[in-house]
């Protein structure tokens, strides 16, 4: 094998690994900017993701805010028309508690 052949076969095997470490360089920084835009894309849908559970969630605590209001207006109302009624309930569920309780701590021993 005469050395221009070999000098020949020498620059294209160093011409081919040039080649394949420029594509590799140009995949991997590829790949690189592919990582960066997913990693934006999902912090974007967590962020959009978070910000409508929070409006939700006001939404919610609005809602059972109004709700718990309108309840204690309805029950303020009705111990105002009968004082007596309310106190009576009042003092059975008392006395139904107190037995649950009663019961309960019994059992245990």
């Amino acid at each position: 094998m005469p050395a221009n052949s070999i000098d020949h076969t020498a620059e294209d095997a160093t011409s081919a690994v040039n080649a394949a470490a420029d594509k590799a360089s140009k995949l991997s920084a590829e790949a690189q900017r592919s990582f960066a835009d997913a990693a934006k894309r999902i912090e974007r849908a967590v962020t959009e993701g978070i910000e409508q559970l929070r409006a939700q969630t006001r939404a919610y605590s609005d809602t059972a805010g109004q709700q718990l209001d309108e309840a204690q207006q309805y029950m303020t109302e009705r111990v105002r028309e009968r004082p007596l009624a309310a106190t009576g309930a009042a003092l059975g569920i008392g006395v139904l508690i107190g037995l649950l309780l009663a019961t309960a701590s019994s059992s245990r021993r």
